[in-house]
């Protein structure tokens, strides 16, 4: 397993992008490019990680690719085309976004607020359709050689349960273009998966563990107060059974990443960091 997370070293060349992650301890990177990025930037940034050891985890393409908004559709599905062949030539594992929400969204920005959030038809049978004929469209565009589009698990739209996103890949039918961004956290929407998370963290290797391609790390805290109240935590500080999680994972692919994420102080990744690590030298692992 290669963790990673964002770094806050300011750096000016792609030389010094990579030897920051490196005095972090970091294997895996997330790009530091979007789309639009020169094939000199893009050639640059690859060498430089190789040279370092690195891989690079992700490309983000966050976006609604399922907005009623047609211009917004339009734009998104645009974005993650070009993100997903930047990934591809850059040599990252993934194209990441979310599969979209049918909630409405403002013109402006792809990012506006609504743009993930949940919606009653983000569960209709059509929604299943739509997202299985978007990802389709999206990846044969592309035509990947080495990167592959992946969908965030999210608590209100699919995919939202390891079976949930099976389904999807079965669906979607392009073995070679579409696998698994692994973020169990996200699918942690009730306090019987809360209690229950070592099985659903089995479930999704068990079910997914061939396509899975990266992970994300975070951690989950249930409060005791009403109605069901959960907040996305440092890993550490909340229930997700990294041991579970690690130990499954390490089953995988040793170059498998594991990325933090949300955080905002240096500090704070250090200490998700040393975390992790600490698990995994309980469990005689290599992060």
């Amino acid at each position: 397993m290669r963790l990673g997370g964002p770094i806050f070293e300011k750096w000016s060349t792609p030389e010094e992008w990579a030897a920051a992650h490196r005095k972090l301890g970091y294997g895996a990177a997330y790009c530091p490019l979007r789309s639009g990025a020169s094939r000199e930037e893009i050639t640059a940034c690859a060498r430089a990680a190789q040279e370092a050891g690195l891989i690079i985890s992700e490309v983000g393409a966050w976006s609604n690719p399922l907005s009623p908004i047609e211009s917004v559709r339009r734009r998104s599905i645009a974005l993650c085309q070009e993100s997903l062949a930047l990934a591809d030539e850059v040599g990252a594992q993934t194209c990441v976004t979310i599969s979209g929400t049918r909630g409405s969204q403002d013109e402006a920005s792809l990012t506006a607020p609504g743009w993930d959030g949940p919606h009653p038809d983000n569960y209709a049978g059509e929604t299943f359709n739509l997202i299985v004929e978007t990802t389709r469209q999206i990846i044969d565009a592309v035509a990947p050689r080495r990167a592959c589009f992946a969908l965030e698990t999210m608590p209100w739209m699919y995919p939202d349960s390891p079976e949930s996103y099976l389904e999807l890949l079965h669906a979607i039918d392009r073995p070679q273009g579409f696998g698994v961004h692994l973020d169990p956290v996200n699918m942690i929407s009730s306090p019987q998966l809360y209690f229950a998370n070592a099985q659903l963290i089995r479930t999704c290797f068990e079910l997914l563990g061939p396509y899975i391609k990266s992970c994300h790390a975070k951690d989950i805290r249930l409060a005791g107060k009403l109605t069901v109240h959960l907040d996305e935590v440092c890993p550490g500080e909340g229930a997700l059974d990294y041991p579970t999680y690690l130990e499954e994972a390490s089953k995988l692919n040793p170059d498998l990443p594991i990325m933090l994420e949300h955080l905002h102080r240096a500090e704070d990744y250090d200490r998700a960091a040393a975390h992790l690590r600490s698990v995994a030298t309980q469990l005689g692992l290599s992060i």
